[in-house]
């Protein structure tokens, strides 16, 4: 195995800026045609089909074909993880306009892939590491038995993520924050316990997440994690946690 041959061909293929825009349009888990595609890289029909062959032939993506359309996802879970790590090492630039506002939305709360990233998804795991529900081990957590009983109480499908054929408890870096947040089956099992809550609803065609009034309370009360409230006036919304002392036992929403 060539590693620094397969690192370079990875390289080669992030290297392009529109099939980079493409991969960043698929990180929030969801599909895409290759018109929808095409419109966030800002290239032709036809540009973007030769970006979408190479990206699928290189196992980054994958297709699927409904009627005459062609949907693009990333190919899995460690797709998005790799993105996400890459935007840590990226140079910063200062946004402005609403490319600023973008950013913010995205630093509050958003999607990777199919878990909680930005300053939400870090408070979350920070909150379960205090509690020592997870515990880091080098590139993961591991989920104790009280972290479990807590997550089963909370009616998070853990058995149903250790199922699953992929990595259970990953940490991925944060690219906003610089710190780790739950990932894997029961990072994805999390968020999908926060959707069905209607702790946080989806924004279309966009990876940022809106925290609901609903979802403030239950956070609060659920994880000892307190965020503020968008300003009425529109300014940049704030997120700050309070490390409460946790209740005892596990709250049910």
């Amino acid at each position: 195995m060539n590693v620094g041959h397969d690192i370079a061909t990875v390289a080669a293929l992030l290297a392009d800026g529109s099939r980079a825009r493409m991969l960043g349009a698929l990180l929030g888990g969801g599909s895409l045609t290759a018109t929808e595609l095409a419109l966030h890289a800002g290239v032709s029909a036809q540009t973007a089909s030769m970006h979408l062959a190479r990206l699928t032939a290189a196992s980054l993506l994958a297709c699927r074909t409904e009627g005459r359309c062609r949907y693009y996802r990333l190919a899995g879970p460690g797709v998005a993880e790799a993105l996400e790590a890459l935007t840590v090492l990226a140079p910063k630039t200062v946004p402005t306009g609403e490319g600023a506002q973008t950013i913010d939305s995205l630093r509050m709360a958003r999607t990777c892939y199919d878990h909680l990233a930005g300053r939400l998804g870090v408070l979350l795991t920070g909150a379960m590491v205090r509690r020592r529900f997870l515990l880091p081990r080098r590139r993961e957590f591991r989920l104790t038995p009280s972290g479990e009983a807590f997550l089963e109480k909370l009616q998070v499908d853990v058995a149903g993520a250790r199922r699953q054929r992929r990595a259970f408890t990953r940490q991925c870096v944060d690219w906003t924050e610089r710190q780790p947040h739950l990932a894997g089956a029961l990072g994805a099992a999390v968020a999908a316990r926060c959707f069905q809550l209607e702790w946080v609803t989806r924004v279309p065609d966009h990876r940022h997440l809106v925290l609901t009034p609903k979802g403030r309370a239950g956070l609060a009360r659920t994880f000892a994690v307190r965020l503020a409230a968008p300003t009425a006036r529109g300014e940049r919304a704030a997120m700050s946690a309070t490390r409460a002392r946790p209740s005892p036992g596990a709250p049910v929403p």
